[in-house]
């Protein structure tokens, strides 16, 4: 098991929690409340930073209940949250609903947290790649029929 270092930044700050052990995201917390109007995107701080291990990387990922009941969710999902960062986790959040504005409050659940260990990849350069089965295919090219 990895360690990953927690500094509070603010005094609301919850450390990440599982709701159960084998949970693969890490509830995160507001520390500051945020009015999101329909189509309106807000940062809103979590209050901490981390610190990664070097073959690690975490991604700030929506809540689906959340999304599905208010429309509220992560604009750039997922986030990317590199190892050498140090900075607060925020989140950028978006109202997808059409016409209810939706209130964040401190302490309110807005996203969760996915630890990730990075491969060990390298990019070569070559003059032909292998066939595969899907080829050259792009957006919507699965599933279609002829």
């Amino acid at each position: 098991m990895s360690e990953i270092g927690w500094q509070r930044l603010h005094e609301a700050a919850r450390l990440p929690e599982r709701v159960h052990a084998n949970d693969a995201g890490f509830d995160l917390y507001a520390t500051e409340p945020a009015m999101l109007g329909p189509g309106e995107r807000q940062a809103v701080g979590c209050g901490f930073a981390i610190a990664l291990p070097d073959d690690m990387a975490a991604l700030v990922l929506p809540r689906s209940g959340l999304a599905l009941q208010s429309g509220l969710t992560v604009l750039n999902a997922p986030g990317l949250i590199d190892a050498g960062y140090r900075g607060e986790i925020k989140v950028i959040l978006i109202n997808h609903d059409p016409t209810a504005a939706h209130t964040v409050a401190v302490g309110d659940r807005i996203a969760q947290l996915v630890i990730t260990s990075l491969p060990a990849a390298v990019f070569a350069e070559h003059a032909d790649l292998p066939d595969s089965t899907r080829g050259t295919g792009g957006f919507g090219s699965t599933g279609q029929s002829a």
